[in-house]
């Protein structure tokens, strides 16, 4: 499979049609998206009408869309009027919303074809790719191995490479988490930088609709798509107008990055500080100054974010909770019920003081530094027993070293990108994330992108990947 700009941009050049990729793209989800529990639901008609409407205006000369006849597949909970949407759930089966998302739509409206709907955790609740209902989504990398969650299916489709690219959502890991586990460019972006109209929500202050690809200018294309200010969601009201692919020169010189010491080396296995390292030495022999910082104490950051994820999900679930508890997952329904007990004066807390927190992790982690490189999982991804067998104290211990170095990013609004850096002893990725201030998207895929122009882990496959 190609990349999507490759693939984009072939078709525009007549050198393929949206058809054959959409038929291609079809029938890996079929082999390779099923075998790894990726696939939700497929719709190769509505697909073929889409390609075809592409194929038709490339031969009547028409200016093609920048994702003109791309393929992609996209997490269970972006809404399509007509179109079941379950979100991983036993609860919201057979539901139809009578609206499209607005994501979906930019990305119709680029010329994008629409495969269907993928596998996730259910109602979004899950880093390891966890689901009780429709089963574990397994890494194309090792399937004994976490996916990563709760965007399992759009991290596995586009690993396996099914798809060139998927949209998730991204609460506290939930893109950058399959990223790091199956050696992708995940982009989390700041929070209203891309709508979340149409999009099933889990913590509304938290959510961001962020993109799966292979590539750091894979996945700037697709931003460029559908970033930008919505009427349908307020909180894009403030968004700037960013350009993210015109921003990969290749050229990372004069810019700093910090390498923050203390909390995010705590938990830290050695293949996974030497692979973090080795970036950040490249990206340092790239033309980049590099500094150490040292991050703040964050025990507060995530405990905060953990308070607002649970009462904001509490607040949607609480009627789902009372009249149909047992429809939800043990681990799920755990998560959720803490919320409906906190207090108004903490959850207001842990609004109020995300501000002063975001600028005391700038000024610490960045100081006058332009980004930050931090590890995504401070260890290698682990096996799907290690996160579901054993003590409940050991499998509690193991998913939240996934989430310790993620959630506290939502919390503090800021952006990041996850890319993979190496590989373990164990053949899975090792991925880092890249964070810098609000609005700073197309800089930190500027610096993904030019690290890799340098290294080759990102075109690196699955051995079980379809061509």
């Amino acid at each position: 499979m190609s990349g999507l700009v490759e693939t984009a941009d072939a078709i525009r050049r007549g050198e393929t049609t949206a058809e054959a990729e959409t038929r291609a793209a079809f029938a890996r989800l079929e082999a390779a998206g099923r075998s790894f529990n990726a696939v939700a639901a497929l719709d190769l008609d509505a697909a073929l009408e889409q390609a075809g409407a592409v194929d038709k205006a490339r031969a009547a000369g028409e200016t093609l869309g920048p994702l003109a006849g791309v393929p992609m597949a996209h997490k269970d909970l972006f809404y399509r009027s007509g179109r079941a949407c379950h979100c991983g759930s036993k609860i919201r089966a057979g539901f139809v919303p009578d609206t499209t998302s607005t994501a979906l739509s930019r990305l119709d409206a680029a010329g994008a074809v629409d495969l269907g709907t993928l596998h996730m955790a259910e109602f979004a609740l899950s880093p390891t790719g966890y689901n009780e209902h429709f089963g574990h989504g397994r890494n194309p990398w090792n399937p004994a191995h976490i996916c990563g969650g709760s965007s399992s299916g759009s991290g596995i489709a586009v690993a396996a490479r099914a798809v060139p690219a998927s949209l998730g959502t991204d609460t506290g890991g939930s893109v950058r988490h399959p990223a790091a586990a199956c050696g992708l460019t995940g982009v989390k972006p700041t929070h209203g930088c891309v709508s979340l109209a149409g999009a099933m929500p889990l913590s509304a202050t938290l959510d961001t609709v962020g993109v799966l690809t292979c590539s750091a200018r894979d996945a700037a294309r697709v931003m460029d798509v559908v970033s930008g200010e919505d009427p349908a969601d307020p909180t894009t009201a403030w968004a700037p107008s960013l350009s993210h692919e015109a921003a990969l020169t290749g050229d990372i010189g004069g810019l700093t990055i910090a390498r923050p010491r203390g909390y995010y080396d705590d938990e830290l296995s050695t293949e996974v500080e030497t692979a973090l390292n080795e970036a950040f030495g490249c990206l340092v022999g790239a033309g980049a100054s590099g500094i150490e910082t040292r991050a703040p104490d964050m025990v507060g950051v995530n405990a905060f974010a953990h308070l607002v994820v649970a009462v904001e999900a509490a607040t949607l679930h609480r009627r789902w909770i009372e009249e149909r508890p047992d429809d939800y997952a043990d681990q799920v329904r755990a998560r959720i019920e803490p919320g409906l007990f906190y207090g108004a004066t903490h959850y207001l807390e842990a609004l109020m003081r995300r501000g002063a927190m975001a600028r005391d992790w700038l000024d610490a982690v960045l100081g006058e530094a332009d980004a930050a490189i931090l590890p995504a999982f401070p260890v290698a991804v682990p096996t799907i027993a290690d996160t579901t067998e054993g003590g409940a104290e050991a499998v509690a211990a193991t998913i939240g070293k996934l989430t310790r170095n993620t959630r506290g990013i939502n919390y503090l609004g800021l952006p990041a990108v996850a890319i993979p850096v190496g590989f373990s002893a164990s053949g899975l990725p090792i991925a880092c994330q890249i964070v810098g201030r609000p609005w700073s998207e197309p800089l930190l895929l500027r610096i993904a992108d030019a690290f890799q122009r340098m290294t080759d882990f990102h075109r690196r496959t699955p051995p079980e990947a379809v061509a």
